[in-house]
């Protein structure tokens, strides 16, 4: 299977991304097909060997909508930009032309819909065939995109909100047409030959008014992307041949070396090979203290260089570099559908030709009862125009856009949006120890030597450990290199798996690792458990040495805590979660860690395999489980998990295994995670329940439900209105959620 995803140009309403998703899924080939209304995208799953990308643009162009590929380019972004911009401007002009018009035809309208003789409207303003003059324009116009799509989703045997539109204003104005060619049939039938034309006109400058707020508001949903790629500068200083030239981003080359002086932006990721600087990382980490960069340290692209110059080696260019997969991660997750939104597609799906349904059924009910056609047209009409699909179809791509894009601006980066919405319901958050609830570089504390020489042991030691992609192997060598040790070549290294690492030196064979290794390869450490046990009470992790199987010392090595944890994971607590620590570390050392962080809950001594089977037993409980990682070997915890959250700071494949993506390492992220989460599906819900009990309640007011209780009818001019501002109303209330802050953890 490959995945497509196209921009689509053309669509009006909900029900054309509705009908757009139908007719894909049922092509040959296609697996999956997800389009999101709000940001006009279209997602396709398929199988190359039966389908193709042109035959599916071409489906998509037969049913009268453009397909063309996304550009995330800042450039691409401005043209978009300018689109909408250009796309508001002509809503602008229609809006206007029927504002002055409508007023006109409302004015000249006010004795026949008051029943009153108001002196200061002149009798010629009602004339008919004015009317007509006046209202053709607007009709012709303005409400053309309304009928093109109609026509377009009769030919393709669909109904859309454009069709509820045009059937409703093409309604009015017929019969206005009609009763100005040929008032004397409606003076026969006992009818005053009144007209209608101000309904249809108010109704679509209304509706277009709504129109044009909603492209306003929606283009603020897009406020993320845009933000992100503005940060991305357009030139860099780079030096090639000992000259410096000012170049393009786009022509910086992986292995440059790029220039950046205090108060500029870093152009792309990469290392720094000279200076020293403090730079502002909080574009993507969310963190506003400046951290220090010195020689060998990692820098990303976009952020801003504060005090000193640095000479950067480019790592990372284009589409590789953090800030673009950031942007791609922030666009897939807000093209993604929450499952709250199935739902609204389901009710969409059979929406406008209920609507229709019901629209007839009230004509012919009016009309049989009242035998007037003039308040069987206008009931009808009401109906028509009243009903919003719109509503319903922007209630959650909405917000999600928005909460994703506030994520990113907080350092958290949300896979798709079903992990958003999952991520309100974590009742268990699993942490693994080394890297998140502590710092993940551990240093070497201790060193205790029995019957053996100090610095020979220490050298024997790192020379194993230096084969092993460990911390705490790294910590060893480390600690071994600044006592100035040279370390042999070792043979037959070999690295198990939770337990430990051997190797042979000069036929030497020496093991380091846990307790329990020790004790499975038979060898007696208890000469050493003092120490040990000594150490673990203290927090530390303690390694055994062994040298021709028999022991010899023992290494404590010391994680320090994140300052954020305990702050953190007490924030998780008082939200009523869980919080599990998983290590493979020894119990008493886990207990120590997990005391001064305030976790209750430990499971130690657990080898990487055995981390999806404590998921499982988790899960199990009955509960919704996160886990929280950094390491490759917590790479299938983090999939088997309901939810799984990376440490940004930590291994790609981590990284890739994880639903959502802590940047900055920092446990406070999870918590903002989760906020974030609670108030998306709470906005969410807020936008759902206005969408239908808008659409419940105002359809059987239009449609005449209260006329027999209180003699009142809904004017389609006011049900226009509110049709117009009912999708306003939801994508205003997302846009609530840009004022999302993070409650402190404190």
């Amino acid at each position: 299977m490959e995945k497509m995803t196209m921009k689509l140009r053309g669509m009006h309403c909900a029900s054309c991304a509705n009908s757009i998703e139908t007719m894909t899924r049922s092509l040959t080939g296609v697996a999956s097909s997800n389009v999101n209304f709000a940001i006009e995208q279209i997602v396709i799953d398929y199988n190359p060997q039966k389908t193709s990308p042109d035959a599916i643009q071409k489906a998509i162009a037969n049913l009268g909508y453009e397909t063309f590929l996304p550009d995330l380019s800042a450039d691409a972004q401005d043209v978009d930009q300018k689109a909408r911009l250009t796309e508001s401007q002509n809503l602008t002009n229609k809006v206007r032309l029927g504002g002055v018009i409508g007023m006109i035809l409302v004015i000249g309208s006010l004795p026949m819909m008051t029943g009153l003789n108001i002196p200061f409207i002149p009798d010629w303003l009602h004339n008919s065939w004015l009317q007509l003059c006046l209202a053709l324009p607007v009709q012709i116009w303005c409400g053309s995109s309304f009928y093109i799509g109609a026509w377009k989703a009769f030919k393709n045997h669909t109904a859309t909100m454009d069709t509820l539109i045009a059937l409703g204003t093409i309604a009015a104005f017929s019969y206005s047409i009609t009763v100005t060619l040929n008032p004397n049939f409606f003076i026969s039938q006992g009818l005053q030959p009144e007209v209608y034309y101000e309904v249809s006109v108010v109704v679509i400058t209304l509706i277009l008014l709504g129109k044009l707020f909603e492209n306003r508001a929606k283009g603020e949903t897009s406020d993320a992307i845009r933000k992100l790629m503005g940060l991305q500068p357009k030139t860099a200083q780079v030096l090639r041949d000992g000259q410096e030239y000012d170049i393009s981003i786009e022509d910086v080359q992986i292995g440059d070396v790029v220039l950046v002086r205090p108060g500029e932006k870093i152009p792309v990721d990469g290392e720094a090979i000279a200076g020293n600087s403090t730079v502002d990382e909080s574009m993507v980490t969310g963190e506003s203290i400046p951290i220090e960069k010195k020689i060998g340290d990692r820098v990303i692209g976009a952020t801003m260089n504060r005090t000193g110059s640095l000479q950067v080696k480019a790592s990372h260019v284009g589409k590789d570099t953090v800030l673009a997969q950031i942007v791609q991660l922030v666009q897939q997750a807000q093209g993604s559908k929450a499952p709250i939104q199935r739902l609204a597609d389901q009710v969409t799906g059979w929406f406008v030709p209920a609507v229709i349904s019901i629209a007839i059924a009230t004509f012919l009910i009016w009309f049989n009862v009242m035998g007037n056609l003039t308040l069987a047209t206008i009931s009808a009409v009401g109906v028509l125009i009243i009903a919003c699909p719109c509503a319903l179809g922007l209630a959650a791509p909405t917000s999600i856009m928005v909460g994703t894009g506030k994520g990113a601006e907080n350092g958290i980066l949300i896979k798709d949006a079903g992990s958003l919405e999952l991520a309100h319901r974590i009742q268990t958050i699993v942490l693994d120890k080394t890297g998140t609830v502590t710092e993940g570089n551990p240093t070497v504390t201790d060193f205790f030597t029995l019957n053996f020489d100090d610095r020979e042991l220490l050298q024997l030691v790192a020379a194993i450990e230096r084969n092993s992609e460990h911390p705490l192997a790294e910590a060893v060598v480390e600690y071994a290199k600044k006592q100035g040790l040279d370390l042999p070549n070792v043979i037959e290294f070999e690295a198990i798996s939770g337990s430990g690492v051997q190797g042979k030196i000069d036929n030497v064979l020496i093991q380091v690792g846990t307790r329990q290794w020790m004790h499975e390869l038979n060898i007696d450490t208890s000469s050493l458990h003092q120490y040990q046990d000594a150490w673990e009470n203290g927090g530390k992790t303690v390694v055994l040495i062994a040298v021709d199987r028999i022991a010899r010392g023992s290494i404590g090595i010391a994680d320090k805590v994140k300052t954020s944890s305990h702050a953190a994971v007490n924030a998780l607590q008082r939200m009523k979660i869980e919080v599990v620590m998983l290590t493979g570390d020894n119990l008493p050392t886990a207990e120590a860690i997990a005391r001064e962080v305030g976790i209750k809950r430990v499971f130690a001594q657990v080898r990487p395999d055995q981390k999806v089977a404590k998921i499982r037993e988790l899960q199990a409980e009955g509960k919704i489980v996160a886990m929280v990682g950094d390491g490759i070997n917590d790479a299938p915890a983090l999939a088997q998990a309901n939810v799984g959250i990376a440490i940004g700071t930590g291994t790609d494949v981590a990284i890739a295994a994880s639903d959502i993506t802590l940047i900055s390492g920092d446990l406070q992220g999870i918590v903002t995670a989760i906020q974030l989460s609670r108030a998306t599906i709470r906005n969410i819900q807020q936008n759902l329940f206005f969408a239908f009990i808008y659409n419940v309640l105002g359809i059987p007011i239009a449609a005449g439900i209260l006329f027999p209780f209180f003699g009142w009818l809904l004017s389609p001019i006011i049900a226009g209105g509110a049709m117009a501002f009912s999708s306003v109303s939801v994508v205003t209330n997302a846009l609530r959620l840009r004022g999302f802050r993070p409650s402190s953890t404190n």
